[in-house]
């Protein structure tokens, strides 16, 4: 039965519980079967119900083809719980349904959740006002105004000078200069960003899945700017940091089974001991690494995790991971690069009996990197399709998208050239820092300019392409040009020859001998 993709919006995971029970009613074969003697019709063996769920999900495009048999199990228990089977008694409400030939059948009244028709409050708040209610010293630009590029401006010249002429009015009506401060750059990073977020994910509105009273701009703008060369974030306050028996750890089945960091010697089973020391601690956080709060954005995400769609997840992901809390984004990037090259690691032991590096990987980290807050029945499949893909592409989602950056820099350097209605006075104007007066630019301005003359001179000094000859020439045109710098360089004559070295002594010439006259030997 051909799978219908569930796009981003609000309420996906119940429209997806809906979109798999209902498939499963519709597509689950019936038959008799005999149990105790007895015959019963329309019924279906829980070993009968997981080989077809499991084959369902496997091939469902929301889903993939991570899903494993036991966490088809755990599903169908949540079907009995929630009465969307029933055993032959009429009995539900339990989660005990094991891989057996127990009977089940479909009750008659419908499993089907209601969606809710009326949005929570906070989805029904605008992400403009939110950011209207912060005293910003600027103006945001609306989120219903679409740009002209991609990783661009932010809106058409016209409507840019109109925000901008807003921007500089002040209560009384006049206008004068104004100072961003670092709050305000923080909002800058964080209105921009979202305004490409809303635009990848081709939604009215980011407030269907995103609530925007949760978003620290300053997040966005500590996660793109506090960067080691590798593009992991580090933190600035190390308590927040992962403990170093954990990087230890991490490092160590990173690096199997070279560089071994933890200082004792190995022995049978010591990287299965090594791997739950890990996933103990990462199990045991308080929150997953996605944190409670973004969990419907991430599963709205999951609604592009489509083949023609790959490139739209990935920049979708990239910029989604760039709002959480820098030192949740930090473990998620080390956690990633871990598992990424265990998977590929042809050298790494096996680490489970029954289940391969990769689906273990998954299956241990899906619920440290996402779940909900309340128990969500289709939590772990959706987990593990995340987790899949972050694998696959960690390299790219995590890393820092310098289109963002520019977008920033573009965005703050077109305030700095804003017009303002009374461009006259000279005293009014948009600036970034202390004002000076004009003498005291005219007097830094001949100190830059000096400065670089002077960096000038040591640059033809220190330049050893240069032949001895065209330096002279150089220092001689120098010289010409700025006598008062060059003698401040080169005070005397002395000091002018040093450059040059000692004359070379002239060698004597080697006397001419005459060469000796033979005599023939011929008569």
């Amino acid at each position: 039965m051909e799978s219908r993709i569930i796009t981003p919006g609000p309420y996906r995971a119940t429209k997806l519980w809906n979109e798999v029970t209902k498939y499963f009613r519709a597509g689950m074969p019936l038959r008799k079967h005999r149990q105790h003697f007895k015959t019963y019709g329309n019924c279906f063996t829980a070993s009968e119900a997981i080989d077809w769920l499991h084959h369902l999900l496997r091939n469902n495009s929301n889903f993939g083809s991570e899903v494993t048999r036991q966490q088809t199990i755990q599903l169908l228990r949540k079907f009995l719980k929630n009465h969307v089977i029933e055993d032959l008694k009429g009995r539900w409400g339990t989660e005990e349904l094991d891989d057996n030939h127990n009977l089940y059948r479909f009750p008659s009244t419908s499993p089907i959740k209601t969606i809710p028709s009326r949005q929570p409050l906070w989805k029904r708040s605008s992400l403009e006002n939110v950011f209207k209610e912060k005293d910003n010293l600027f103006k945001m630009p609306s989120f219903s105004k679409r740009s002209n590029k991609r990783h661009g401006s932010l809106g058409n010249e016209s409507e840019q000078e109109n925000e901008t002429a807003d921007m500089m009015e002040e209560d009384d009506g006049k206008v004068g200069p104004k100072e961003l401060g670092r709050k305000d750059i923080e909002d800058i990073w964080g209105n921009i960003a979202l305004i490409h977020l809303q635009k990848i994910l081709a939604l009215p509105s980011l407030d269907e899945v995103l609530n925007p009273a949760q978003i620290n701009p300053g997040h966005i703008m500590y996660n793109m700017t506090h960067t080691s060369k590798h593009g992991v974030v580090y933190l600035q306050d190390k308590t927040d940091d992962l403990p170093h028996w954990v990087l230890s750890a991490m490092k160590c089945l990173a690096n199997w089974p070279r560089n071994n960091d933890l200082s004792q010697p190995t022995y049978r089973g010591f990287e299965r001991d090594v791997f739950r020391t890990v996933a103990d601690y990462f199990l045991n956080l308080p929150e997953p690494l996605l944190t409670f709060e973004f969990y419907e954005l991430f599963v709205n995400i999951l609604g592009l995790l489509q083949p023609h769609l790959e490139r739209v997840a990935i920049d979708a992901l990239q910029l989604c991971c760039l709002l959480l809390p820098p030192p949740n984004r930090r473990k998620l990037q080390l956690l990633m690069r871990m598992i990424s090259r265990m998977s590929q690691n042809v050298d790494m032991p096996r680490l489970h009996d029954a289940m391969g590096t990769r689906s273990l990987m998954i299956q241990t980290f899906s619920r440290c990197v996402l779940c909900c807050a309340e128990e969500v029945d289709l939590d772990e499949l959706l987990a593990t399709r995340l987790v899949s893909f972050l694998m696959d592409h960690h390299q790219d989602i995590l890393q820092v998208p310098c289109y963002l950056q520019t977008a920033v820099q573009d965005h703050i350097q077109y305030l700095q050239r804003a017009q303002l209605k009374d461009p006259s006075d000279p005293a009014s104007g948009f600036y970034f820092c202390k004002q000076i007066s004009a003498q005291e630019f005219e007097e830094q301005k001949v100190v830059a300019s000096q400065a670089a003359i002077v960096e000038l001179l040591e640059s033809i000094v220190k330049d050893k392409h240069l032949s001895t000859k065209d330096k002279k020439k150089k220092l001689k045109q120098f010289q010409k040009e700025y006598p008062e710098i060059y003698r401040s360089r080169f005070p005397t004559t002395e000091s002018e020859a040093k450059l040059f070295g000692d004359k070379p002594t002239i060698r004597q010439p080697m006397l001419v001998l005459k060469r000796p006259k033979f005599r023939s030997i011929r008569y």
